[in-house]
This record gives C-alpha cells, sequence and structure tokens, in this order.
C-alpha cells in the first residue's frame, strides 16, 4: 500500500510546504489538502459528522485555496504526489480551473491528482450557482469540461452548465488525463457515478465495513466494464497494525493518515514519528 497524509489547512499552525516537505522525508508517498472556498453563516446543510449546522473544527472556516496551497507544496517537493481531499470543482469555472490543475502538474513534473467531492454543504454551493439536486451533474459536466481542455488542441464544449466554443488552452497535463478520485459515501449510487467518472475511492472519516464497500465497488466497477482495478484511499486516524494489515487484504490501495491541529515542529515531529512506526525508510 501507499501512504499519504493529509493536512487540513488553515491560516494557522503548519504551512502546506512545510508539511510536504517532512512527509516527503519521512518517505510517504501523497500529500492530500481539502477545499472550502467559504462557509455560510447561515445554513440549512447538516456537516455529516455533527448531523446539524454545527461544525467540528473552526478550520473550515480558515482554509487555504488548495491549488495555492499545493503549488508552495510542490516547490518544495520532488517526489511526492500533490492532491486534494477533497476539492469542489463544481464551484468554479472549468476553464479557470483546468488551467490551474494543468499548470501545476506541469510545474510539478506530472505529479497531481484530483480528489472531488460532490459537496456536502448544499448552501455553499448555492452561493456558486449550483442547485443542491444538481451537484452530480454539475461535477460531471466541470470535468469533462477539464478533461476536454487538457487533452484536445482545439477544445470546445456545449452543456447543460458549462458552454464553450472552440479553445486552445496550454500546458496540458504530463499524463494523458490527472486521476480523478472521488470523495464519498460508499453507497451504490456513488459507486456508478465513480465507475463512469473517476479513477478511484476516497473513503469518508466515518467509512464502516469496507470489506462489503470494496466489494461493492469492484462489482460496479466491472459491470462498467472499466479495466483493472479502481484504487481505493482509505483516510485513517491513528496508526492501527492490524486495521493496515486488514485494509490491505481487502483491496486497499493507500491509506491517509490526518494530521494534529499543532504548532509547526509538532506536527513535524508527528509526521516522522508516523513514518517510522510505518517503516516507509525501510
Amino acid at each position: 500500500m501507499r501512504y499519504g497524509i493529509v493536512l487540513f489547512t488553515s491560516d494557522r499552525g503548519i504551512t502546506p510546504a512545510d508539511a510536504a516537505s517532512a512527509a516527503e522525508q519521512a518517505g510517504f508517498d501523497a500529500f492530500y489538502v481539502p477545499e472550502h472556498t467559504h462557509i455560510p453563516v447561515v445554513r440549512a446543510a447538516a456537516h455529516p459528522q455533527t448531523g446539524d449546522s454545527s461544525l467540528p473544527d473552526d478550520r473550515y472556516l480558515r482554509t487555504l485555496d488548495p491549488w495555492v496551497a499545493l503549488a508552495t507544496a510542490a516547490a518544495v517537493t520532488s517526489r511526492i504526489t500533490l492532491s486534494t481531499a477533497v476539492a469542489l470543482p463544481a464551484e468554479h469555472h472549468p476553464i479557470t480551473l483546468a488551467k490551474s490543475i494543468a499548470s501545476l502538474d506541469h510545474l510539478s513534473g506530472g505529479r497531481v491528482e484530483l480528489g472531488v467531492g460532490f459537496g456536502w454543504n448544499t448552501d455553499e454551493l448555492a452561493h456558486h450557482g449550483v442547485p443542491a439536486n444538481k451537484r452530480r451533474t454539475v461535477l460531471r459536466e466541470h470535468l469533462d469540461a477539464m478533461r476536454t481542455l487538457w487533452s484536445n488542441e482545439e477544445a470546445e464544449f456545449d452543456g447543460d452548465f458549462v458552454k464553450f466554443g472552440p479553445s486552445w488552452s496550454w500546458p496540458k497535463p504530463v499524463r494523458a488525463g490527472v486521476p480523478v478520485l472521488l470523495g464519498a459515501g460508499g453507497t451504490e449510487k456513488s459507486f456508478t457515478w465513480l465507475a463512469a467518472h473517476a479513477d478511484g475511492w476516497i473513503t469518508t472519516p466515518t467509512e464502516d465495513d469496507l470489506g462489503a464497500k470494496i466489494e461493492l465497488l469492484q462489482r460496479v466497477w466491472k459491470e462498467a466494464e472499466r479495466e483493472g482495478s479502481p484504487r481505493v484511499i482509505a483516510l485513517a486516524g491513528k496508526h492501527n497494525a492490524e486495521q493496515l494489515a486488514r485494509w490491505a487484504d481487502l483491496g486497499v490501495t493507500e491509506v491517509v493518515f490526518g494530521l494534529p491541529d499543532r504548532d509547526a515542529a509538532e506536527v513535524t515531529g508527528y509526521i516522522a514519528h508516523l513514518g517510522g512506526k510505518l517503516g516507509l525508510l525501510g
């Protein structure tokens, strides 16, 4: 299995550059950051963990722009992959977002992966003009439009939410396409969308019964006639050797650990200690 780190970025604590550098030095394979453009003060949407309008962490109000954060990380690393857990492409115009992602991928030597979500915060999405009942459709169209820009010399798109005529846009991603990972609950509906539009699954922080859900994902993937196997990225809490061995047997391909909301020195020490427990440097 690969191992990664996710930093809940904010305007306090360790910087993304320092966290990514420490993670690469400790032997980790991947570095992730989240996204919220803003949090509406008055919301009808309940947070998945709290079940109401309260938030489990004030960093939701303070998250850094993910592509700026990953750009700073790219500048001080050379090997670790750079991703989001998760970004919200439905909240951005796909022409400009495609340019940002392709530019980062070009400058980082092809290390970008795109973790996406439908968005639990429907009030946030509404501020961006995204109807709550069209989250999946808008996300699909935005991804399709970006892929068109990334792959075609002259790109054009005609959808319900995105339209543009023949256009030039460089740079192109280093690889044929930026890998897309869906962060969502492990349901057949989510997996059906994933099998049609993404390359792997990022579990939710409270996901349970991974064995049954990975089996469901693999079945839906096969029924969609996708080649190979879907990637499975599991979000973990503390290090648990028995759990990691069990996840490997189930087909988890990558485990991603969250970082404590502490000062930079403590977080750097935590990363080094965790890497040592995992034996990442041999």
